[in-house]
């Protein structure tokens, strides 16, 4: 386990947060909840039935401690409550009272709703759900943070150095506009700085340094960054940037000499889903970093989606994430 992982789970426990696992008859799960609950990284809250929870849990030798609670979305008191806020959240949609309760039979549904309703503080889902529907739920729960437009993900790549980089987006909108890719890079700046405690300097990247290249695909990420500058003036973000320029120091002196960020970026914002997809791979496989994420970023509050290839350590990291993302 990197440093930084080690660090996220230490600041989680301090926090006291509830967190939310809402596949609980997938086992990982219930193996992450049981770990989460022993060492005290977060209150675990499981939605499903209680029996059948407990039962899965024996089967596989897996012991659910008193800190674990278990929250039933057929037998709940709070069903109503979480009915009222997801019709008043969906009015422009005029869904029926009986839509918003077969909604809540949905586990993601019913987990998010208990994050809007302030019951718990975050989510992890994903395990068994595709991307796609946590985010629908998360959306139609939740909404977006204010001032954000943008759902979006984030890596933080730990480097064999111990240094830490946001990699971003890598997961989610595979062709940003402008206005998304300016969203992208002001929630990955605020990522960074709650996960790492480090201050963000934000590289744009292109094929281009500061106009050594002319093209309508250069011009997108000047925009991109004109409208993050306009969105947060307090961020230190620069571009259009080769990778080179913003990472390496000789590089970034002959390229943008006048650049305060180039060679000292360490959150990177990549200008479409093939390059940060493709880029957090090859980091990871041939400079031999440890990837944490996707992280979902832009939400009201947190929800965490998981790979469904993943293992219970990336749940237990996932919801140590969601207990620091929703701190300012």
């Amino acid at each position: 386990m990197n440093q930084v992982i080690q660090d996220i789970r230490a600041r989680a426990a301090a926090q006291s947060k509830r967190i939310v696992l809402a596949e609980t008859d997938d086992v990982r799960v219930l193996k992450a909840a049981s770990f989460l609950a022993k060492e005290q990284i977060c209150e675990v809250v499981l939605t499903g039935d209680e029996e059948a929870i407990f039962k899965l849990a024996d089967e596989n030798g897996i012991k659910l401690s008193s800190g674990v609670r278990v929250i039933s979305p057929l037998k709940s008191d709070v069903k109503e409550e979480l009915t009222a806020h997801l019709l008043e959240h969906l009015k422009h949609k005029n869904i029926s009272r009986s839509e918003a309760k077969e909604m809540l039979k949905n586990p993601l549904y019913f987990a998010a709703g208990l994050v809007a309703t302030g019951r718990a503080d975050g989510c992890v889902a994903g395990s068994i759900a595709t991307t796609g529907e946590v985010i629908r739920a998360a959306i139609h729960s939740l909404g977006l943070r204010s001032g954000n437009n943008t759902v979006s993900s984030t890596f933080l790549m730990a480097l064999k150095d111990g240094k830490v980089l946001t990699y971003a987006d890598c997961g989610v909108v595979p062709y940003p506009d402008a206005h998304q890719l300016a969203d992208i890079a002001v929630e990955s700046a605020r990522t960074h700085q709650l996960l790492t405690e480090e201050d963000p300097v934000i590289a744009m990247l292109s094929f281009s340094t500061k106009g050594s290249a002319s093209h309508e695909r250069v011009e997108f990420v000047k925009e991109a960054l004109e409208l993050a500058q306009q969105k947060a003036p307090e961020l230190s973000i620069d571009g259009e940037l080769q990778f080179d320029a913003a990472f390496v120091p000789k590089v970034a002196g002959r390229k943008a000499p006048g650049s305060k960020v180039a060679g000292k970026a360490n959150v990177f914002i990549f200008p479409n889903l093939d390059a940060g997809n493709i880029a957090y791979k090859i980091t990871e496989r041939l400079a031999g970093a440890s990837a944490t994420g996707p992280i979902l970023q832009g939400l009201a509050k947190p929800i965490m989606d998981l790979s469904r290839g993943c293992n219970w350590q990336d749940i237990i990291n996932a919801a140590a994430v969601a207990a620091l993302m929703g701190e300012e």
